[in-house]
Formats: C-alpha cells, structure tokens, sequence
C-alpha cells in the first residue's frame, strides 16, 4: 500500500463508456480512489452500491468517486447499468495501476494462493497528495468511512 503524504501518482485508463480518464483530470478536486477485485461479487457490489449511495454528499463535500478493478470495459458497464453507479469505474486488465498502487498481491483463498486486487481506498486531496489510505477494507463500511473522512 502507498503511504499517506506522497504524490498520488498519475495514471490514464479507460471508464465503463471506454473514454480514457486519468487522476491528473481531477486535480482542484478530492478524490476517493478505491480499488475492488471484481464487478458483480457480493463484497464489490455492497461497496460500489454504498459509494452510489453518498455520491450527492461526497459531491456536495467537493469530491469525487473513481473505482478500479481489472474487469474489462464491458464488464464495468454491465455493472454500472446493472447498479446504477453514477461515479467512474476504471479498467486495468494488465494490472499496471494496481501495481503502481502496490494494490496487486499474491491472495490465499481455501488453501489456494493467486494473485489479485487487495480491496484499498486511497483519498487523494486537490493537490494530487494522498492523504488517507485505507487497507484491508471492509467492503459494506467503507463507503461511509470514507464520507467521514472528507
């Protein structure tokens, strides 16, 4: 995991709608940038439903909202037309932004081990700075966690 006080670095990916996005886009504005291991699973969806949620009050606070996972653009559209998801969900299928992000780790799942996206929420103030980060998330909590972080 990246530590709080460094230079949240740069990255560009493409959204659910395949339109490139990249973090340097949102400088002037907090962001609340999590990384989720997979579109549609039962821990994912509770943690993108809960930021749907609070979207208009972290708006209201002057943030916004980008998830990232490694499905594909047509899997995260599915999962914001599914959800109705009003924020921007990034795709990284070769895992570069996950590992920029010290986000990609070997994983143990029933004895098996794999490599996967560690569920992190970083909050990255106006200035591009990372001023919370947020391991071993607990996916229905973190969305109003990171609310009263703003």
């Amino acid at each position: 995991m990246l530590e709080e006080g460094i230079k949240a670095p740069d990255f560009t990916l493409p959204d659910q709608n395949g339109d490139t996005h990249s973090l340097s886009d949102y400088r002037g504005q907090k962001v609340i940038l999590y990384f989720y291991p997979r579109d549609n699973t039962a821990g994912c969806t509770k943690q993108a439903c809960g930021f749907a949620e609070r979207y208009p009050q972290i708006q209201e606070k002057g943030a916004v909202v980008l998830g990232i996972s490694k499905d594909s653009v047509r899997s995260h559209k599915n999962f914001e037309t599914k959800y109705s998801l009003p924020f921007t969900i990034l795709s990284d299928p070769e895992h570069q932004v996950l590992e920029l992000y010290d986000v990609w780790k070997e994983k143990k799942n029933y004895g098996k081990v794999s490599m996967g996206t560690v569920r992190t929420t970083y909050l990255i103030d106006e200035e591009g700075t990372i001023i919370k980060a947020v391991g071993k998330v607990k996916a229905a909590d973190n969305p109003e966690q990171m609310l009263q972080m703003l």
